[in-house]
């Protein structure tokens, strides 16, 4: 404390420096005011304006955005509580926000009355009408979202999500025409590939598969490289007969998506129904390694061991057996599987289990005539030959295209005794095949030929059948004598288009209205 106190005094008793002037060698002159330049004053420095205060009801909309991508729900919901009180429920950002957390945790009616709110403090912007229409649609009140749909149109104009909504509603609402026109007026505004799908869907609902395979080559015109496109259209193909460009199709989508399951059960499907099963089998395990839970691959998988046996192969008909099983467990409720049970249980004489299997199909699917005709050769077996006739009568009843009805219901009535019937049966059979034979829309199973060729001598009808020219080469089989055509013999002709049913009626994926992040994807598999 001395020391410092010391220092002090000796800095106190210091005189201050000296100032100095500027010597000239004579006497200190003043300068000439005319003759010195005035000094530029350096420039001014700007101070950085102050950025403009947000309205203290939209200051923290950027957090709430921030938390709600996050899928902070919680957190979300604390800030927008935070935000509506300090703004006595004003705050069109916070309120908008909380609507869509509410829809996605299923509570619409309450996303409604928030969006309908947020339209009243803001009447000018679309995007709170088109969320109000949105969720009227979720409520299934199309007829109201059509109408918001429309005032919303009025504020933003060329909209394509509006146009392709409002078709949804429509197509809903089962006005298809309107419905095509508004999915048209969308795709006019954007080349979009769910205004496509669904207006492809439409077509599908009206029977029009060449409209829908056209929109579907258009779609692929502006996105060629999409893999669900390609598959939907390789199906289409595949419906109508095109099987060389339904696997063009199908081969461009696995190239783009090796995984793409879809693609590889419809191509595996393709091969199977060729008969070429190891190859089918080896695209199956690729897709089994996806989706092992789809009954559609286990049925197809059962199918392929037992084409396996058709052919001649080794009997595969247990592994059939388990994987269609497996098929059953996973969709109890498809009938193309119990079809497929009763027909591999029909084929080991195991009729008893064919005849339940068959009977749940029927359940399933009771307008199948082919149903019907197997599970009269399932009665048949088991000596229900009263039932059996009815089973016969019903399927014809409801297939009046298929002439194997008629030659199984004549081989049953023959070996009845009821020759006047079975001719009469034997009859229609000649004229459906030759309008088959004539239409060439489908491939004839040689089998049918082979049969009808043992019938009709027995019956002394057919001197002049219409597949004669075809085998004139090979005399008719002499009038059996102790042998009959048996049930089992015709069953064989339908066992080879039943082993692997052509894929049903396309669906494409069924998307729900752009914009709400909700969809419903529904795929349409060829089993």
């Amino acid at each position: 404390m001395v020391s410092m106190e010391r220092h002090q005094s000796q800095m106190s008793s210091q005189p201050p420096p000296p100032t100095y002037e500027a010597v000239t060698g004579g006497s200190a002159s003043k300068p000439d005011s005319h003759n010195v330049e005035p000094q530029q004053k350096p420039p001014v420095r700007q101070r950085m304006k102050k950025p403009p205060e947000l309205p203290i009801f939209e200051r923290q909309n950027w957090l709430i955005h921030l938390h709600y991508i996050r899928k902070e729900y919680n957190t979300c919901k604390a800030l927008i509580k935070e935000r509506l009180s300090e703004s006595n429920g004003q705050c069109e950002y916070a309120l908008y926000v909380q609507a869509l957390i509410l829809r996605q945790e299923g509570r619409i009616q309450e996303s409604l009355e928030c969006f309908q709110t947020c339209s009243l403090i803001n009447a000018q912007n679309p995007n709170n009408l088109k969320q109000v229409a949105r969720s009227l649609f979720l409520l299934g009140r199309h007829k109201s979202a059509i109408d918001v749909y429309s005032e919303a149109a009025r504020l933003s104009e060329r909209d394509w999500e509006i146009s392709h909504n409002q078709g949804v509603c429509y197509l809903y609402l089962k006005e298809y025409l309107k419905a095509k026109e508004c999915l048209k007026q969308a795709i006019q505004y954007n080349k979009h590939d769910l205004s496509y799908v669904m207006l492809a869907k439409i077509y599908l609902m009206e029977d029009d598969l060449h409209m829908a395979i056209d929109v579907y080559k258009r779609a692929i015109e502006s996105s060629p490289e999409n893999p669900e496109l390609l598959t939907t259209l390789g199906l289409l193909y595949l419906q109508v007969g095109q099987n060389q460009r339904a696997f063009e199709h199908l081969g461009n989508a696995l190239t783009y998506d090796p995984c793409n399951v879809k693609a590889i059960l419809a191509a595996g499907s393709m091969m199977q129904f060729h008969g070429d099963y190891d190859v089918a089998l080896t695209k199956y395990r690729i897709a089994a390694a996806s989706v092992p839970e789809s009954a559609s691959l286990w049925n197809n998988i059962g199918m392929c061991f037992f084409g396996k046996k058709e052919i001649g192969r080794t009997s595969y008909s247990s592994q059939a057996i388990s994987c269609l099983k497996r098929a059953v467990y996973l969709a109890p409720f498809d009938w193309k599987v119990m079809y497929n049970l009763g027909l591999v249980h029909l084929s080991m004489s195991q009729y008893a289990s064919a005849f339940h299997f068959l009977s749940a199909a029927i359940n399933l699917k009771p307008k199948m005539g082919k149903l019907y005709m197997l599970l009269a050769v399932a009665l048949t077996h088991l000596e229900d030959f009263e039932n059996a006739r009815k089973s016969y009568e019903q399927a014809a009843t409801l297939d009046v295209k298929d002439s194997t009805m008629n030659l199984n219901f004549c081989i049953f009535l023959y070996n009845q005794g009821d020759r006047k019937s079975a001719a009469k049966q034997f009859s229609q059979f000649e004229q459906k095949y030759k309008k088959m034979k004539e239409s060439a829309t489908q491939d004839i199973d040689p089998e049918i030929i082979e049969i009808a060729n043992k019938l009709g001598p027995a019956l002394q009808v057919g001197e002049s059948l219409v597949w004669k020219a075809e085998s004139s080469t090979k005399p008719y089989p002499e009038r059996p004598g102790t042998k009959r055509p048996t049930d089992a013999e015709a069953a064989d002709v339908s066992r080879r288009m039943a082993s692997v049913p052509m894929p049903p009626n396309q669906d494409p994926a069924e998307k729900s209205m752009a914009g709400g992040g909700d969809k419903v994807e529904r795929t349409a598999v060829a089993e």
